[in-house]
């Protein structure tokens, strides 16, 4: 199977594993709170998870401060489709509170795995491939996988 494809059904495991804890800490907390506070606790408790998962196992990367707190922005699209769409569900058509979150968390998926891997591994950087060659005169990339600027000296 291709390296891209295995990323693939890596991000999916880890999306099933994280549902999982997220719903299960959604019921925890549905009996306590109003359901989208519920929903929004167990959201955010869920996505430190999703982190780790993400850059241990999905992209086999190596997690930092800086895209640890980068990582919430593909999460913040995540999180506006899936809350959108559970209250959605529940209020216009009438689904049953404790459901609604997953078929909402269904269409946000694919546009989970394409933020999360800009943020985790940069921008069109492929983790099998190796790196560009850091040749002297280039500067390093970023944590974002950002191509390097390469630097030539003229002499006149």
């Amino acid at each position: 199977m291709r390296p891209q494809l295995w990323q693939l059904v890596r991000f999916g495991l880890v999306g099933a594993v994280n549902t999982g804890t997220f719903y299960l800490l959604y019921l925890l907390l549905h009996p306590h709170l109003p359901y989208f506070a519920a929903f929004t606790g167990a959201f955010f408790l869920s996505m430190v998870g999703s982190f780790f998962m993400n850059t241990y196992f999905t992209y086999r990367t190596r997690p930092t401060w800086r895209k640890f707190l980068l990582f919430p922005l593909p999460n913040v699209t995540n999180y506006l489709v899936q809350s959108g769409g559970v209250f959605a569900l529940v209020e216009w058509a009438r689904m049953d509170d404790r459901i609604a979150p997953l078929p909402a968390a269904a269409v946000a998926i694919p546009i989970t795995y394409v933020l999360s891997k800009i943020v985790l591994t940069g921008r069109g950087e492929h983790p099998a491939r190796p790196a560009p060659d850091r040749a002297a005169g280039s500067a390093q990339s970023d944590d974002l996988g950002a191509a390097p600027v390469r630097v030539e000296v003229v002499e006149q």
